[in-house]
């Protein structure tokens, strides 16, 4: 049995409020975000966790022994911030700059803003629109502490010196046609047909150039849409077609997500600055924000069945770092 140890926070703090709403509220979620969580959990175990006959909502045996262990992970967690706090002999403070698009500051600046105040309320977080390009210069600049950017993980871009990066998401490309177009049953039924592209140096522009090199794709006109509220008008009005992300592309209405194959993946990255000091602890303390209020915008779409299937957390490699076997070799050399 495989459990996944943030349900178990979820039902302690369903057993701690008395209930789904109190719950939500106190973790920052939305109900069905809650609810969502408590019946994939139930699913993980086979058995009822909570029980709701007697008119109000009570947990069962089962459920009040997950919840404890819900309550002993969420005090390890506590007691490992605090060591980490004190190990660092530094405090998170003082001004942060984080850049970003303005589809992630859209979706996530509010809520990171909202659990920075909680967590390190003597940070000064500034969230400023920013792109690939423009991000990367400001950071190398010192003008940025924090830049996430959407990527692409088979030509993704080097990182400055004296930054690191992680990875927030990843998923895989997907064709999507719109929805009064016959769906395609080959790569090929798309060459002299009008796309709506990307510019060439972002992910989408990138992998839109793998894909037509790969199957002789010659759009018989290419449209340029970077930001993803213009790619969605743009199907809706049978513009072209697109390559976007599997995830956002179960998003969009009026259009279809063919099964055509594409290969490689985006990738969503945070660049941060590394080393010691306020700035480097500050900019850490971001990225945790960030990746938290990520997390929980993706349980919210899938909860409100806005996208398919269920969100996924597992550790994602970054481009920068080395394969598993590369680093295995490396470590027996040594």
């Amino acid at each position: 049995m495989n459990l996944d140890p943030r349900r178990l926070l979820v039902l302690h703090a369903i057993a701690r409020s008395g209930g789904v709403a109190s719950a939500a509220r106190a973790l920052g979620h939305t109900r069905s975000a809650v609810s969502q969580q408590l019946a994939s959990l139930e699913r993980e175990v086979g058995l009822p966790l909570v029980d709701r006959s007697g008119g109000r909502l009570e947990l069962t045996a089962a459920g009040r022994l997950l919840a404890t262990t819900g309550e002993r992970i969420g005090q390890e967690l506590t007691l490992a911030a605090q060591q980490l706090s004190a190990a660092n002999d530094q405090v998170a403070q003082g001004p942060v700059a984080v850049g970003a698009t303005s589809w992630v500051l859209a979706r996530i600046a509010a809520p990171a803003l909202r659990l920075l105040d909680r967590w390190h309320p003597r940070l000064e977080p500034r969230f400023l629109e920013a792109g690939l390009t423009d991000g990367l210069r400001q950071l190398r600049l010192g003008e940025l502490d924090v830049l996430v950017i959407i990527d692409d993980r088979d030509t993704a871009v080097a990182l400055p010196p004296g930054v690191g990066a992680q990875v927030l998401s990843e998923d895989e490309y997907r064709v999507v046609v719109p929805a009064a177009w016959d769906i395609p049953a080959t790569a090929a039924e798309l060459s002299g047909r009008p796309w709506i592209g990307a510019p060439l140096n972002s992910a989408r522009g990138r992998a839109f150039a793998r894909f037509a090199d790969v199957h002789k794709v010659v759009p018989s006109v290419e449209h340029l849409a970077d930001h993803m509220i213009a790619v969605q008008a743009m199907l809706a009005g049978q513009i072209g077609a697109a390559i976007l992300p599997a995830f956002l592309a179960a998003q969009f209405d009026h259009s279809t997500v063919t099964t055509l194959p594409v290969t490689g993946s985006q990738i969503t990255r945070i660049l941060y600055r590394t080393g010691h000091g306020g700035a480097a602890t500050g900019a850490r303390a971001t990225v945790d924000a960030l990746r938290q209020a990520a997390r929980e915008y993706a349980e919210a779409v899938t909860a409100a069945g806005r996208t398919k299937g269920d969100i996924v957390i597992r550790p994602l490699r970054d481009p920068t770092d080395p394969a598993p076997a590369t680093a295995a070799r490396a470590a027996r050399a040594r």
